[in-house]
């Protein structure tokens, strides 16, 4: 199915997805939440890319979620008694969630570019990808609490682990925007750009020299940070200990020593299609 709310590119092993909605400021409808995990997982199985990243277009980032979204889950779910109602509007929380979560759970990195706002869903998005970046006139804000709710969807176990809790907390509680400048000086975010332009310049490149790295090491330096991030020193140690033991192999060092001494670019095989079956 050809995605409404996203623009896909393939090209050097760089899946560049872009928002494309810029006269909605790419707000987040139910199509978006349906085919964010639809594409992140249709390139993930089938290992078209070492790299994906997401821009956007427009003045904004993304507006963040469209109110539509839980109007309708609530009309959905119109019938049955008030703990019935709940249970089933916890499942459409939790299918957004996952929408997210799907960027979180992809085998290769996935690069954020912000310009311009992002606010509310979008910063879960964001805190859900690898690694930030924003132009300098970029601004960020937890905006639930500006509509009378809580942040649900991922940025509160994800953004407290980015910045410090006082921080989070402020902004959660205040629901103010959070500058470009804040994000980098508390490290949401490597680095900030003049411009739409130089962003995606830059972040290219980034993603062009993960790209040229060993699709397994990366995928399992993935791995091990995010597992890292929910668990123990020692367990997480123990995790590397056993991914390595398994899948680190010999050949795959070796090519990359001796494309150094040779002063050439590393041949690496691409991570396998995942098979959407058992069998």
């Amino acid at each position: 199915m050809t995605p409404t709310c996203f623009d896909v590119s393939i090209t050097d092993r760089i899946a560049h997805v872009r928002l494309n909605r810029p006269e909605a400021l790419n707000s987040m409808t139910r199509a978006f939440w349906n085919e964010l995990p639809e594409v992140i997982e249709g390139i993930d199985r089938a290992a078209s890319a070492r790299v994906i990243v997401i821009s956007s277009t427009g003045k904004h980032f993304s507006a963040g979620m469209d109110l539509n979204v839980f109007a309708e889950g609530l009309s959905d779910h119109a019938a049955g008694d008030a703990y019935t109602r709940a249970e089933a509007f916890t499942r459409h929380v939790r299918a957004i969630q996952d929408s997210i979560s799907s960027l979180e759970r992809a085998r290769i990195p996935v690069l954020c570019a912000v310009q311009g706002g992002c606010i509310g869903g979008a910063v879960d998005l964001a805190t859900a990808c690898d690694i930030r970046y924003a132009t300098a006139d970029a601004f960020f804000t937890i905006q639930e609490i500006n509509i009378g709710m809580t942040a649900d969807v991922g940025t509160f176990p994800r953004l407290q682990k980015l910045i410090p809790e006082g921080i989070v907390r402020e902004l959660a509680y205040t629901g103010r925007r959070f500058s470009a400048g804040e994000a980098l000086q508390y490290g949401l975010v490597n680095a900030v750009y003049p411009d739409a332009a130089s962003l995606l310049e830059r972040v290219m490149e980034t993603a062009r020299e993960i790209a040229a790295k060993n699709p397994l090491a990366v995928a399992g330096s993935k791995r091990a940070i995010t597992y890292g991030r929910d668990h123990s020193t020692t367990d997480t140690l123990d995790f590397i200990g056993v991914w390595n033991a398994s899948m680190l192999p010999p050949e795959h060092m070796r090519e990359a020593m001796m494309a150094k001494m040779e002063g050439r670019t590393p041949n690496f095989p691409d991570l396998l299609p995942v098979r959407k079956t058992a069998f």
